[in-house]
């Protein structure tokens, strides 16, 4: 089965336990607006794609740490869009979750995203109980704090921002998750993986440094220039739009290079640099 399908089935699952029962009908619609339309999956495809050029010996095990993974991510852009945090009124090209349903209901779809991620898991878990812990700590410590994305949110809060810290937890950290958590669902090592998913995150943000600088609101499917508007730190402010580009190939190459010895070693290189075209579009590289 391809990996999209893989993914996609594997979310489908989960999202209807979440509304199976007697769900109040208005949050578990909330749910599947919050996982679809499916966006690009990348982070899902990275953990598959590691954990097929690792073996792949426990695939439903592997399934579950994809869609896991993505519930998570979800939740993340529920959470991100609200007043509170971006206030930002779209999200993949329709109203974010709080527009189309309220904000009590955004507050409680994201929570229950990220409480289904663990579930998903712990479900999947009897064939490999150890591999599933290692699982659910993995994807933990890239969910909370000290260094995950709730710590990256949370850097926007201090008047001193650690830029490295803040770019490797707000974004990196599911990157890193994501090559970790394929490895671990394959019975591999996952301490090997993270600087593969540290480089592919920064060269995420990068590029989506460079989109939101650069493109517009109909092209990326959420408000534009928001980095300008909340006054983040970016690469496009600090390096210019030739120099953010020359550091997302540097980054690129790096990862390529950072692969660990496994059998589908080429097959990995190919996706990261499958993924430095979609990184950004080619227009954008013609304007320099």
């Amino acid at each position: 089965m391809p990996l999209t399908a893989r993914i996609e089935t594997a979310m489908t699952t989960a999202i209807a336990l979440g509304q199976s029962g007697a769900a109040p009908a208005k949050l578990a619609s909330a749910l599947n607006y919050a996982v679809t339309p499916g966006g690009a999956r990348i982070r899902p495809t990275i953990l598959l794609s590691v954990a097929k050029a690792c073996g792949d010996d426990r695939p439903e095990l592997s399934d579950a740490a994809a869609a896991a993974l993505e519930l998570i991510h979800c939740a993340s852009l529920v959470h991100d869009d609200l007043p509170c945090f971006d206030d930002a009124d779209l999200r993949r090209g329709k109203p974010s979750l709080h527009c189309a349903y309220s904000e009590p209901l955004a507050v409680l779809a994201g929570d229950s995203l990220i409480v289904m991620a663990f579930d998903v898991l712990a479900r999947a878990g009897s064939a490999a109980p150890d591999r599933a812990l290692n699982l659910v700590r993995l994807l933990s410590a890239r969910t909370g704090m000290p260094g995950g994305i709730c710590a990256g949110q949370g850097w926007e809060s201090e008047s001193q921002i650690d830029l490295s810290a803040y770019h490797r937890a707000k974004t990196g950290a599911l990157f890193m998750a994501a090559t970790q958590m394929g490895a671990a669902a394959a019975g591999q090592d996952p301490e090997p993986w993270e600087d593969l998913g540290n480089q592919i995150g920064e060269a995420f943000q990068v590029a989506d440094d460079l989109r939101d600088a650069l493109c517009g609101t109909d092209e990326l499917g959420k408000p534009a220039g928001q980095d300008a508007v909340h006054a983040r730190p970016n690469a496009v402010a600090e390096l210019g739009v030739k120099g953010a580009i020359a550091r997302l190939d540097n980054i690129l190459a790096g990862a390529i290079s950072s692969i660990p010895s496994c059998p589908g070693e080429a097959q990995l290189a190919e996706m990261v640099r499958a993924y430095a075209a979609r990184f950004i579009p080619a227009r954008v590289r013609q304007q320099v």
